[in-house]
């Protein structure tokens, strides 16, 4: 145990008041975990763990009493939590687990401070602040956690075959613990004995929700870096686990001397881009479904991530073009559902977001290699809609290649691209595009009922407007829609203002 005080890190008014209460009680507090972890760090924290050996559950009331604050209780779990000046305390006694084999949820039995810091997942989550009177402020690490701190060590207390044995959740935990903590300065690694642990226990996360799984997954994707939890995770056998089908996109295949990219590693820096850019763009349109400005947008990385899925579905080698990858995007799309419910990833507008990136992905590039027309950027704003901000910015992050003349040409033409899309839409008004002709409007225009007709005048008038043929108004729309009509043997039954 140190006896280093850090006297500067337990300064917060309910601190004193938790040292109070112990007092009064007679039972031990301590601060442990992330808040522990964090001070060392340098990173803001607000969620505050306090361990008591005694009942957590009984000390957050008197804690509640205290300050007049209300207390959550969660009897099922031994803890308890209230909210006090910005930051939310989770209380919680002091416990030793044991686990069976086939769950991760542990036997509970009251035990010591020093029972609770082994059944921590890491030595850098194991430590802990004094909040009792004599030590007040004094740092209980007896695992090293300080040490595995300043070294950048991701590292377990007890032997990682039984901390990832008792709760494989934990494997995925060290991934996302080495990329969210690294920083450029300081580059956090899992230690390999717990790699090698890793790989023996991968089938190990079977017995976990897919919720659970997921719950990491999106913490991963929104860390500075996500490239690296996906390394790690492959690196660790865990990947094909979770998502084999990002493992199939892995290993360059060369016929006749000519080979392709590796899909795998272009995807890790399509979603670094991604993460680069995201948090800096400020969205046109803050309704878009995956807009939040200047915070990490979840759903745009998981397009990012699955950009290229279909790309082993559709691989073909052909000797005049060499490796082709024709119809990945929609390939890859009708993927996307699949792979969201086995994840237990919501099946609501945010599937039809990345569904509909992944689908479109392509089109900009192509707009690139084209001459932009108006008629195509009409097509590309009415597709995308309000998410066409995030359409470019992926679209531009996924131009990459090792040659550097390319990637300039390239991103040059694509900012013509973005100028063609702002003009276009200052004049035509396509986004989320709504056809001046209505169903309604030429039922009761032509004294007709629902049938196929009405589909094909409104189709004709849509695909007249996308092409620039006529403008996207009333006026114009209605005059075309007249004269289809009267090719399709209709007359107007009655005159209308509508």
């Amino acid at each position: 145990m140190s006896v280093t005080i850090t006297a500067q890190y337990v300064d917060r008014e309910i601190f004193g008041i938790v040292r109070s209460v112990a007092r009064e009680r007679g039972v031990k507090a301590y601060a442990i975990g992330g808040y522990v972890r964090d001070c060392f760090l340098g990173r803001p924290c607000s969620d505050i763990d306090i361990v008591v050996e005694g009942s957590g559950i009984d000390f957050a009331r008197a804690v509640g009493e205290k300050t007049g604050r209300y207390v959550s209780y969660f009897k099922n779990f031994g803890t308890a939590m209230l909210h006090y000046e910005g930051d939310e305390i989770e209380f919680v006694g002091a416990r030793r687990e044991s686990y069976r084999r086939e769950s991760r949820k542990p036997i509970v039995e009251d035990g010591s401070l020093r029972d609770d810091q082994l059944r921590r997942d890491f030595t850098i989550n194991a430590m802990a602040f004094s909040l009792n009177d004599g030590d007040f402020g004094a740092l209980v690490d007896p695992f090293g956690g300080i040490r595995d701190l300043a070294a950048g060590i991701i590292r377990t207390p007890l032997d990682p075959d039984t901390t990832y044995s008792d709760d494989p959740l934990r494997m995925l935990r060290a991934v996302r613990f080495a990329t969210k903590l690294s920083t450029p300065g300081l580059q956090f690694n899992i230690v390999p004995e717990s790699i090698s642990s890793m790989r023996r226990m991968a089938d190990r996360l079977q017995i976990l929700s897919k919720e659970r799984i997921a719950e990491e997954l999106n913490k991963m994707l929104v860390c500075d870096r996500p490239s690296r939890a996906f390394y790690l995770l492959d690196e660790a056998g865990l990947l094909r686990y979770i998502l084999p089908r990002l493992c199939a996109l892995k290993g360059v295949e060369t016929i006749e001397g000519r080979g392709h990219k590796d899909i795998f590693s272009h995807t890790l820096t399509v979603l670094d881009n991604v993460a680069a850019a995201d948090v800096l763009a400020e969205p046109a349109h803050p309704d878009s479904i995956g807009a939040e400005a200047l915070k990490p947008n979840l759903w745009l990385r998981w397009a990012a991530l699955l950009h290229d899925i279909g790309k082993p579905a559709v691989k073909r080698y052909d000797p005049a073009l060499g490796w082709t990858f024709h119809g990945h995007d929609l390939t890859g799309s009708r993927m996307v559902p699949k792979i969201f419910g086995e994840l237990k990833l919501p099946l609501d507008d945010k599937l039809k977001y990345v569904r509909k990136l992944v689908w479109l992905h392509m089109r900009p590039i192509a707009l690139v290699d084209d001459e932009v027309t108006d008629s195509a950027v009409r097509r590309l704003l009415f597709d995308a809609g309000d998410d066409i901000d995030d359409l470019m910015l992926l679209a531009g992050a996924d131009i990459t290649s090792r040659n550097p003349a390319k990637v300039a040409r390239l991103k040059a033409n694509f900012e013509l691209v973005k100028q063609k899309l702002v003009e276009v839409e200052e004049k035509d008004a396509i986004r989320n595009f709504k056809n001046p002709i209505t169903g309604d409007y030429i039922m009761e225009l032509y004294g007709i009922g629902p049938c196929n007709t009405i589909g094909q005048i409104k189709e004709y008038v849509k695909e007249a407007i996308l092409e620039g043929e006529i403008g996207n108004n009333f006026e114009e729309a209605d005059a075309l829609a007249r004269r289809k009509a009267a090719e399709l043997g209709l007359t107007p039954c009655k005159e209308t203002n509508t």
